[in-house]
């Protein structure tokens, strides 16, 4: 199995509910990286049988840092609409809530359709760069390829400001692996604090509300398939302890796929 298909596996039991794994692939500094607890909350509606449509919004709400080992998450739909169902899910582990979550999923129509964002202008492309080296950094940034053609984490975090906070990567998964809903919930939070960027500091930080919207259906993720595809990120404002971040998942073919944003707990 593809690391992340490791990572992201959920075990259904009698009662209707799921258990997980950490995954070492995928720890962070502290826990396992946010991405994948989004990707795994996402997963359990995704695996319900009460399953409506695909997913269009994903909220997830970050209690507490998880411990290495098993986990459960309890998955239930709270109404479901002609072309809607809303999800309410919880990650507990010891018995108590690290991690919440709501999730909207439709099934979309053809409709009159137009982009109004658009992506960076003259970027290089993926290989024209030179992937990032993960040596020294935790684990989970293994298990990406990251192509920066602005504003990756500093040579050194000399705490000289920047103007600003932009990156602009090419990403994929490492090995290479099929986009779907599940590593496309987890690429939208692949993106370094953008504290890292501007103020070239480490500083302990942690997200506390992740949300994601879907803007591409599975025949799109389709055929994207293996290929990178463009994150864009950015803060708007850094203050009292918290920070946002905001982020843009394109493809190569400049469809957008997905947009995000989280709020982030930092200490000076």
């Amino acid at each position: 199995m593809h690391p992340f298909d490791t990572a992201t596996l959920l075990e259904a039991l009698p009662d209707g509910s799921f258990r997980g794994h950490t995954s070492p692939a995928y720890a962070n500094m502290v826990g396992p990286f946010g991405g994948v607890i989004a990707a795994c909350l996402l997963q359990a509606p995704m695996r319900h049988v009460a399953r409506l449509g695909n997913p269009i919004a994903l909220t997830v709400n970050f209690a507490a840092a998880l411990a290495d080992g098993e986990f459960n998450i309890a998955a239930r739909p709270l109404r479901t609409n002609r072309s809607t169902q809303h999800w309410a899910m919880e990650l507990t582990q010891g018995g108590e809530v690290a991690a919440s979550a709501m999730a909207v999923f439709a099934v979309r129509r053809e409709t009159w359709s137009a982009p109004e964002a658009a992506p960076p202008a003259n970027l290089a492309s993926p290989d024209m760069l030179t992937r990032a080296p993960p040596i020294g950094r935790p684990a989970w940034t293994h298990q990406y390829d990251m192509r920066f053609a602005r504003g990756g984490l500093p040579d050194a975090f000399d705490e000289e400001q920047q103007l600003d906070s932009v990156s602009q990567v090419w990403v994929r998964d490492e090995p290479p692996r099929p986009l779907d809903f599940i590593a496309l919930a987890s690429l939208c939070d692949s993106f370094f604090p953008r504290i890292f960027v501007r103020r070239r500091k480490i500083a302990p930080i942690g997200t506390v509300s992740l949300t994601t919207y879907f803007h591409a259906d599975a025949a799109l993720l389709k055929e994207q398939d293996r290929r990178h595809v463009l994150g864009t990120a950015r803060a708007l404002n850094f203050r009292n302890g918290y920070f946002d971040q905001t982020a843009e998942v394109w493809s190569d073919e400049w469809q957008l796929l997905a947009s995000s944003h989280q709020i982030v707990y930092y200490r000076d």
